[in-house]
């Protein structure tokens, strides 16, 4: 007698659809406190950028509300022809590159003497941060009036100690005066993030070109600042995104006046002297593409950053 055994049947697997649900549940669950900030941030910065973008295509002057009308793309027009608003964009322009520039070369001397080991550096390195700490209309009202100030600011209480002239450092160079105020507070800034850079950098490398016969500016110039040019580059675009859409400075100093006016200026102008709603918009919103241009470019540069850092690991 041959006993016969039959297989079990196979009974479909009921766990994974219970499992699925459950993970979809945990993943939402962990989504959830987030979604009061994420609603939040909409409020707050979308839906007032897309109700500018709308009265942007609009000629609205608000001392005459009933007689708005759209115009389509003409405020842009205006914004990119007008002789004013591009001098403003040009000043825009000028004030960006010398800020930064001048912001990257300090910020460099900076951090390569407090890469070095001395007594006092902990003091040395707070007391150099502190103008970044400084509020920017208080940084703008201290150089406005303990420094420019021609009847008794610090510049001109100097010179005439050593016998020199008294100039109207405001009148006689505006610009010159606003972008030395950014360049002040802006250095501490770029002199953090190229610090960060050199403390990053390989020693075994600088100590074996040591060894080898290479000069402190051989290194400098083959070594360190190789290293350096993302880190640069990151000083560059995220000075640039600030001072892009700079005011106070140029509100506070020179209140626009002897061609300083920026186009964050000049917005202010449109909008609450002349009223042109739609022309404010216009402009603002050009300055966001702007900005948002170089966040692009300063992500980028921030995510190649730590792609290096974890390779490096």
């Amino acid at each position: 007698m041959t006993a016969t055994t039959t297989a079990p049947l196979a009974t479909p697997d009921t766990r994974t659809p219970a499992r699925r649900p459950s993970a979809r549940l945990r993943a939402w669950a962990t989504r959830a406190p987030l979604l009061p900030a994420l609603i939040f941030m909409i409020v707050v910065t979308q839906l007032p950028f897309v109700a500018t973008l709308v009265i942007s295509f609009f000629d609205w002057n608000s001392l005459y509300p009933d007689a708005r009308h759209f115009t389509g793309v003409d405020n842009y027009q205006e914004v990119l022809t007008d002789s004013d608003l591009r001098h403003s964009v040009w000043t825009t322009v000028l004030l960006t590159v010398a800020v930064v520039l001048a912001g990257l070369v300090l910020g460099l001397v900076l951090a390569l003497l407090l890469d070095r080991r001395f007594r006092g550096r902990g003091i040395v390195r707070t007391l150099l941060i502190a103008p970044f700490l400084v509020v920017p209309v208080a940084a703008a009202l201290l150089w406005k009036h303990v420094l420019y100030n021609p009847e008794y600011g610090l510049f001109n209480g100097l010179l005439h100690y050593v016998g020199g002239p008294q100039p109207d450092w405001i009148s006689n160079t505006p610009l010159l005066a606003v972008e030395a105020s950014l360049v002040w507070q802006w250095t501490p800034f770029m002199m953090l993030i190229l610090l960060a850079g050199l403390q990053s950098r390989d020693h075994e490398q600088i100590e074996a070109a040591r060894v080898d016969g290479a000069s402190d500016w051989q290194i400098f110039v083959h070594l360190t600042l190789p290293h350096l040019r993302r880190y640069l580059e990151l000083g560059a675009l995220l000075g640039s995104i600030y001072i892009v859409q700079n005011f106070d400075a140029v509100f506070t100093i020179t209140s626009g006046g002897l061609g300083t006016a920026n186009l964050p200026y000049t917005v202010y102008q449109s909008f609450y002297q002349a009223h042109e709603n739609g022309l404010a918009s216009a402009a603002g919103v050009l300055v966001v593409i702007g900005s948002i241009v170089i966040a692009t470019f300063a992500l980028r540069v921030v995510s190649s950053l730590f792609r290096e850092e974890v390779s490096r690991a």
